[in-house]
């Protein structure tokens, strides 16, 4: 740690009469402390009143150099102390985004090296350079598709969902998607594992579901005889009782 500069250290006067000419006296408070910077450097802090940043410090950096007989003002900032509220680090709006956030004309572009997405002549889908310039030049196909690591995150996110085999519901289901009529397969490696409910009473309609899941809207669930209800008796004609009917 550099030694103080005395010039420099006791120029807490100087320091605040440039403060004050910067922001004004009214939000200049007490001097605080004294930090040598470097040799000749000294940075005085001062309280700062200035509304909205309670805990904030004047920073005033003075430097004197050898043989002169004052400092110059080097730099005058506001600086957060220790109890200073401030705000929390910036994270990027893309990096923010949970599902459903986008609302109707909002954008959320991929980076052209999207680690999930790969050129669909990688693929599979194989396509000689002049069929490639016909297809981006028409709009047939797609340019990307899901890479390896697309289709493994997928998975991963989709089975530890509630559509997975975990879910309190499919624990409790009486058989398993995969044997369910109203399972509309995938295509692709995705098959191996996932199908869409197509039963439009189950709470998983419309949505990707592991084959080991279920619930209790399968196809081919049947209610056992203990948990049918009643029958109704049947309907009994009452004669020995006059009707309110009969004295019209």
């Amino acid at each position: 740690m550099s030694t103080a500069d005395p010039v420099a250290l006791e120029a807490v006067a100087t320091a605040r009469a440039a403060l004050v000419e910067q922001v004004g006296a009214d939000v200049v408070g007490e001097h605080l402390t004294a930090r040598a910077e470097d040799e000749g450097v000294v940075t005085h802090n001062f309280a700062s009143s200035e509304p909205g940043y309670p805990g904030w410090v004047w920073a005033v950096t003075v430097a004197h150099a050898p043989g002169a007989e004052s400092v110059t003002i080097d730099e005058i900032v506001l600086l957060p102390g220790e109890d200073a509220i401030i705000a929390p680090v910036w994270v990027p709006w893309r990096d923010r985004i949970q599902p459903g956030d986008l609302s109707p004309g909002d954008l959320l572009p991929t980076d052209e090296d999207d680690p999930r997405l790969v050129p669909t002549y990688f693929a599979g889908d194989t396509f000689e350079d002049w069929e490639r310039a016909v297809v981006d030049e028409v709009g047939l196909g797609r340019a990307r598709v899901l890479s390896l690591e697309g289709r493994q995150l997928a998975t991963q996110r989709w089975y530890a969902s509630e559509q997975g085999p975990e879910s309190a519901l499919a624990q409790s289901a009486p058989g398993r998607c995969e044997g369910c009529g109203f399972l509309v397969r995938l295509a692709g490696d995705l098959s191996l594992t996932f199908g869409v409910c197509a039963n439009e009473f189950a709470n998983d309609d419309g949505r990707v579901v592991s084959l080991n899941h279920g619930c209790g809207a399968h196809s081919e669930a049947q209610l056992r005889k203990k948990q049918l209800p009643p029958p109704l008796p049947d309907h009994v004609f009452d004669s020995l009782s006059r009707d309110d009917y009969e004295e019209f």
